[in-house]
This record gives structure tokens, sequence and C-alpha cells, in this order.
């Protein structure tokens, strides 16, 4: 997983490198289609929280999450012809991505596929196929391949905005602020997690994606509970649980309309004697953490891509820590399948 990690820099720039000259061909494909529906599972399904929010706030379309099951366990027959499906696996060959893929196209969708395998069925099966350039990924626990999926969607998304390339010369700059990311000391981090009974993640809009795959990435490496809730959701009745024997991670891109809320929300559940594990945000955010982990100097729209890389060293830390394989996590697989 430490490797992988540091594998990054380079995979993303080479992700990048393959898939931007694909744009053209998403803008054609989804000329006259205003809808976008993600499909995915676990990691890549938070990728996806990512794409939901980019792609309505970014290129203006609306955009949704996809429930596979409405396909494969009751084979809805839905009107999907003004419809863009963007299937995400890291495989390409969890059966029932490429089942969903397939119905979508049978009811009328024009189909993305992002995956790590260009022999995979979700490319055979996909109108125009986004192929990440992580390399095999041996660590159960996804990092490079998360990363690279949310540059895909990225340029996928970007394809469908009015002017696609506006986000070139940040696009750019991703590498190199992944890189600097990699350079952070996450001791005191991992610590302060070790000593927790309990955690919680928070966030909101465009980095809501990153605190859900935050807590993910804990659950199945560090074999601990951790629920991931925007903050909107936690201020109604979750802000309850908050108290002295929990620590709440919170994810902030370093400017945006949601970072003033959750400097607020630092305060509160300060006030209630949470420990706080910051990740990105501002100085100001940053002074209301108890830890606090830069993030990204990028945009918010694009400070998804890499104010992951944080969290993933603090875990991958934590779980040595705990005498844990944060390799081969308890029970788990790379490729999981489901009906």
């Amino acid at each position: 997983m430490s490797i992988e990690i540091a594998e990054q820099p380079d995979a993303l720039a080479a992700t990048f490198e393959h898939v931007l000259p694909l744009r053209d061909q998403i803008t054609r494909l989804a000329a006259g289609r205003r809808h976008v529906l993600f499909v995915a599972r676990g990691s890549s399904d938070n990728a996806c929280v990512y794409g939901r929010y980019l792609t309505e706030i970014h290129a203006g379309r609306q955009a949704s999450l996809a429930a596979p099951s409405v396909a494969t366990l009751y084979g809805a027959n839905l009107d999907l012809s003004n419809t863009l499906v963007v299937c995400v696996s890291q495989s390409g060959a969890t059966q029932e991505i490429v089942d969903t893929a397939e119905w979508a196209k049978r009811n009328g969708a024009a189909v993305v596929g992002i995956t790590n395998h260009d022999d995979s069925p979700l490319v055979s099966t996909a109108d125009v196929a986004l192929i990440t350039q992580a390399g095999k990924e041996l660590a159960v626990p996804a990092t490079k391949t998360y990363t690279t999926q949310l540059a895909a969607i990225t340029v996928a998304v970007d394809a469908l905005a009015n002017k696609p390339g506006t986000l070139d010369a940040d696009i750019a700059r991703v590498p190199e602020v992944a890189a600097k990311a990699l350079e952070l000391d996450v001791d005191v981090a991992a610590a302060l997690l070790a000593g927790a009974h309990d955690v919680l993640a928070s966030g909101r809009g465009l980095t809501f994606g990153t605190t859900l795959e935050v807590a993910l990435k804990l659950e199945e490496t560090c074999l601990q509970p951790v629920r991931g809730l925007s903050y909107a959701d936690l201020k109604h009745g979750p802000i309850a649980v908050v108290d002295s024997d929990l620590v709440t991670i919170l994810v902030a891109a370093p400017s945006g309309p949601a970072l003033p809320g959750l400097i607020e929300l630092a305060g509160t559940v300060r006030e209630k004697g949470s420990k706080i594990l910051g990740i990105g945000g501002d100085s100001t955010f940053a002074g209301r953490c108890d830890v606090a982990l830069p993030g990204p100097d990028l945009p918010e729209t694009l400070a998804p891509l890499t104010l992951i890389i944080p969290a993933q060293l603090t875990i991958e830390a934590l779980a040595r820590r705990l005498g844990l394989d944060p390799d081969a996590p308890r029970g788990l697989r790379k490729v999981t399948q489901t009906d």
C-alpha cells in the first residue's frame, strides 16, 4: 500500500496523458443528452460522488448515482435515451457493473467505461472507454486506482461542459501537487486516531466523496467502524454522538462555499469535547483542529484528486501502529462480486 501511494503522481500524469485526447469523443457521445448517471461500488462509488457534484457544478448537467439493483435484481425498464451512463470499475470485471452497463445500453443510454484494464468486459460494453494508467495494484485497499479514477472522471465531466478545457491549466499541476502531499509527516495524525474510541468523518460538497473514502479506508484497513457524513446531516441527529471519546475527521477544500461551514463545525465538535483531525482547508480551519494535515494547492473543483493522499498515508501508518497488515485486510479480496 505504501509503495502504491507513492506511485500516484506518475499514475495521475500518465492517466491524464492517456485520457485527455479522448475528451472530444465523450463530448460527441453525450451530445443531446442532459442527464448523467454514475454506476460503481466501493471506492469507485466514492469517486463517482465527486463526479456527481462536478457534473452539476462544472458542467451544468443533472447527475445522480445509480442503484445497480434496479437493473440486476429488478430488471426495470427505464427510458435512458437522454442519459450518459458512466460506469467505473477498477477491474472492469465486476459482473454487477458490467450487467448494469449492458442494461443501460438496452434502455437507450450511451455508456462511458472507466477501468484500469483495457481487455475487460466493461471496455467491450462501453461506447468510449477511459483506461486509467495506475498499473497493477497489489494491495487490497484502492489508492492509486482511486485517484486515477478521479482523474478520468474529471476529464469525462469536463467534456460535458460548455467550454471543455477550462480546467487544463490546473490539471497539469495535479501530479506535482500529489508529489508534494507525499512529503507529509503523518505520525501525529496516526497517533491521534490510534487513541480514539470512535471516529466520525465529515465534509460537504465536492469533497464529500473524499470524506466517504476516508471512512471506507479506515474501516477496511484498520478494522474500525467509521461513519462518513455530510456536515449538513451531522448537524441534525448524529451530532448527539459527538463527545470526548470520539475523534472527528473533517475534510475540506482550500477554499469554496463549503469551507465556512466546516470551520463552524470544527468549533461545535470541539465544544463537545471531540478531538479533531483536519485534512485540507485553510489556515483558519487548521487553527480549529487539534491535528491538521495540509491539503492541495488546487481549486475546489480539482482538490479531491489529491486531498485523499494525506488520509491514505495516515491510515497506512495507523494500520501498522495497530499491528495490522494494510496490504491485505482481514476477509477482503481485490475484486468483489455482487449481484
